[in-house]
């Protein structure tokens, strides 16, 4: 089976051409100023993450002014907005907007409409040395328990020239708390600059192993399995990464023949790596 893709990018909304997720669902809008894209949710929750640009949005009546900021995804914390299910919402650009769009099923109409601001994302780094890398944590129960969503787990990661990312390898595909959660998982990427690439690995447990090209506006898909990413030297890659399952409390185990690497991280930040 295929787990990855290179998305549109026409204006207007842009579907994936293919999912082999249950849960999880994706769509990236492009909006050119004044352009305004209408829908209902439907029976799914959506994080409408702003990449960049500003848009204002009316949702259920109750509207949202100039969402949005930064130029692209490589210049600070990202506005964000979240859409419950059930919800009739509008989406106008102020000037030229790219928005992605992980969605997911809810049976919870009653959330309100809410937006997150910078402010709200927490950001720091993971891992050490040559697989050191930064994320924002967006709408996570561990980090934003305030924000009340059904399924949704959503966040960014920056993977620096030459680093690799999701090292050691890791899956969550079973719920059996607190050792692992089910999740469902997507990584969308940009790259920077928009000409240079990345690997992907995935492999699971049933012998499935690819490897992909990383292309800027290009997505991996990942209903179970293990899976890595790694810059190559002289770019760095961006990935939206979404998760849905049962439950909000994440839980992943690593490659047991990998997860060795993880010890070493206290050593090497102690080196100043």
């Amino acid at each position: 089976m295929k787990y990855h893709s290179l998305l549109t990018s026409n204006p207007g909304l842009n579907p994936l051409p293919t999912n082999p997720c249950l849960l999880l669902d994706f769509n990236f809008l492009k909006l050119a100023a004044g352009e305004k894209y209408s829908a209902n949710s439907g029976e799914r929750e959506i994080l409408a993450v702003i990449l960049g640009g500003k848009a204002t949005f009316e949702i259920n009546g109750q509207r949202f002014e100039k969402v949005g900021g930064r130029p692209n995804v490589f210049s600070g914390k990202p506005h964000s907005v979240y859409i419950p299910a059930g919800a009739d919402y509008s989406i106008q650009a102020e000037g030229a907007v790219e928005i992605a769009m992980p969605n997911a099923p809810s049976d919870q109409t009653s959330i309100p409409p809410y937006v997150i601001a910078p402010s709200q994302v927490a950001n720091g780094s993971w891992g050490a040395a040559n697989f050191k890398r930064y994320f924002h944590q967006i709408l996570t129960l561990a980090a934003q328990p305030e924000l009340p969503a059904r399924r949704l787990i959503v966040g960014e990661t920056f993977t620096p020239s030459g680093n690799w990312s999701t090292y050691p390898p890791h899956k969550h595909q079973v719920d059996d708390l607190p050792r692992e959660a089910y999740h469902e998982e997507m990584y969308y990427f940009r790259v920077n600059p928009g000409d240079g690439f990345g690997i992907c690995h995935y492999y699971n447990e049933e012998g499935e192993d690819e490897n992909f090209t990383v292309r800027d506006n290009s997505i991996h898909m990942l209903p179970r399995g293990y899976h890595t990413v790694v810059s190559a030297p002289g770019y760095t890659t961006y990935y939206l990464w979404f998760l849905a399952g049962n439950q909000r409390v994440q839980a992943a185990v690593e490659d047991p023949t990998l997860s060795w690497v993880a010890k070493t991280v206290p050593m090497l930040k102690e080196l100043g790596h």
